[in-house]
C-alpha cells in the first residue's frame, strides 16, 4: 500500500498539471487551517459564522451545516475567508447600517458587537493556527522520518574561499558561531547563509585544541537541483560524510514537538530578518516570490517525496501566518492594530478612517501581488540586465 501511495504521489508531481495540483493541495491545506482557527474561536465566542469559503469568487460546491454556516469551495483558489454575522465583506469590514438596525438578540451573535478581547482572539486565531499546523507537521516529520544530523565537521576547504582565508582546515569541528552552540552542519549553513558580508566568530575544535576563527561569508548565487537560483552567504567548505559524522536520529513525540516549535521559530526569525534587511537595502527583491514561484517550488517538492512536500507545507504555513500578522489593513495584523488603538482610545477609530485604511490596504496588497507575479516571471531581472 505504501509503495502504491508513493508511486501515485510521484506521478502527480510531474509536468504542469502536477505542479498546479501540488500547489492547490498545499495552499488549500494551509488556508483551511488558517480559516479554521478564525472559525473555531468565533464559535467559542458565540459569533454566528455565515460563510466558510476556500477560495474567492463564484461558488463551485458547498453545503450548510446545522448552525447555518455555508461551507463552500469557490472558483479562485488563492486564499479563503470566514464571514461573520454583521460583516459587510469577506475582509470583515463592518456594515454600519445593519449593525445599527440589529435587535438585541441579533447583537449576541454579531462579531462587531463582541468585546475587544474576543474580537482580537478571533482575528489572531488564524495566524496562530498556521503556526500550530507548522509545529505539528515538523513534529510529525521528526517522529516518522527522524532528525537528519550531520555534525559540523569540515571535509574540504575551497581554495581562495572565506574559510581558507580564515584558516579553516579539513577535520575541523565547528561547535559555536558568535557564541551560539552549533549541533550540526545544517545549523551552521543556516546561520552562514543569512550573514553574507558580516564577520562571524567560529569556535572550532581541532584535535584536542579549541580555536577561534574569524570569517566573513561571501554572497554567492547558488543553484539547486531544479535550477532555482538562491543568493546565500557561503564559507567555501563541504561537510564530512565519514562514518559516524552523518546519521538520522529517532526522536520521541515530546522531543519532536519541541524540535517542531524550534523549527517554526527559526522560519519566523529568518523571515523577519530578511524583511528587515530588505527594507534597509541589504537584500535583493529577487528572492521575493509569489504564487507562480510557490507553485513551481510545490511541484518540485512533490517530486522529491511526501517528506519534502510536507516540509514545504509547514514553511508556507508559517509564512502565511506571519504575513497575516503584518499591520496592513485588510490583513489580520491590520485588524489587530485597529483593536490596539481602540484599546488605548477607549473607542474604535472613526468609520471614515477605517474605510480609507482598508482602501490603502487593498492597494498595497494588490501592488504586492502584481510585483510578485512580475518578479516570478523574471521581467525585473530581464530589464535590469538590459539596462546594465
Amino acid at each position: 500500500m505504501s509503495e502504491f501511495f508513493l508511486h501515485g504521489f510521484n506521478a502527480l508531481s510531474h509536468g504542469v498539471i502536477g505542479t498546479i495540483i501540488s500547489f492547490l493541495i498545499i495552499l488549500t491545506i494551509v488556508v483551511f487551517f488558517h480559516e479554521l482557527g478564525h472559525f473555531l474561536v468565533a464559535r467559542w465566542a458565540g459569533v454566528k459564522v455565515l460563510t466558510f469559503s476556500l477560495g474567492f469568487g463564484p461558488e463551485l460546491a458547498g453545503f450548510n451545516d446545522k448552525h447555518g454556516t455555508r461551507w463552500k469551495l469557490s472558483a479562485i483558489p488563492l486564499g479563503g475567508y470566514v464571514r461573520f454575522f454583521g460583516d459587510e465583506s469577506e475582509a470583515s469590514t463592518p456594515d454600519s447600517n445593519k449593525l445599527a438596525a440589529m435587535t438585541e438578540a441579533e447583537r449576541q451573535g454579531s462579531f462587531h458587537h463582541k468585546k475587544l478581547g474576543p474580537r482580537a482572539a478571533i482575528v489572531a486565531a488564524g495566524p496562530i493556527a498556521n503556526f500550530i499546523l507548522a509545529i505539528v507537521i515538523f513534529a510529525g516529520l521528526f517522529t516518522f522520518f527522524g532528525r537528519p544530523n550531520a555534525i559540523a565537521r569540515v571535509d574540504k576547504v575551497m581554495e581562495g574561499s572565506a574559510a581558507a582565508v580564515a584558516g579553516f582546515q579539513s577535520g575541523d569541528l565547528v561547535t559555536a558561531i558568535d557564541g551560539t552552540k552549533i549541533d550540526n552542519f545544517s545549523e551552521m549553513q543556516r546561520i552562514v547563509g543569512t550573514e553574507a558580508g558580516r564577520q562571524l566568530s567560529f569556535t572550532v575544535k581541532r584535535g584536542d585544541a579549541s580555536l577561534t576563527l574569524k570569517a566573513t561569508p561571501e554572497l554567492k548565487e547558488i543553484k539547486d537541483n531544479f535550477g532555482n537560483v538562491h543568493k546565500l552567504g557561503v564559507l567555501g567548505i563541504t561537510r564530512s560524510n565519514a562514518p559516524g559524522d552523518v546519521l538520522t536520529e529517532r526522536v520521541d513525540p515530546a522531543t519532536a514537538l519541541w524540535l517542531g516549535a524550534k523549527e517554526t521559530w527559526f522560519v519566523i526569525d529568518q523571515t523577519l530578518t530578511y524583511v528587515g534587511r530588505l527594507f534597509v537595502g541589504k537584500e535583493s527583491v529577487d528572492q521575493v516570490g509569489g504564487p507562480i514561484r510557490i507553485a513551481q517550488i510545490a511541484g518540485q517538492a512533490a517530486s522529491l517525496g511526501p517528506a519534502v512536500f510536507l516540509n514545504l507545507a509547514a514553511m508556507l504555513s508559517v509564512s502565511i501566518g506571519l504575513l497575516n500578522l503584518f499591520p496592513v489593513p485588510l490583513l489580520d495584523g491590520g485588524h489587530l492594530l485597529f483593536y490596539a488603538i481602540e484599546g488605548v482610545r477607549g473607542r474604535p477609530l472613526p468609520e471614515r478612517v477605517q474605510e480609507a485604511s482598508f482602501r490603502i490596504g487593498f492597494a498595497l496588497l494588490a501592488s504586492l501581488m502584481i510585483f510578485t507575479v512580475v518578479n516570478d516571471t523574471g521581467w525585473f531581472a530581464w530589464i535590469r540586465n538590459l539596462l546594465s
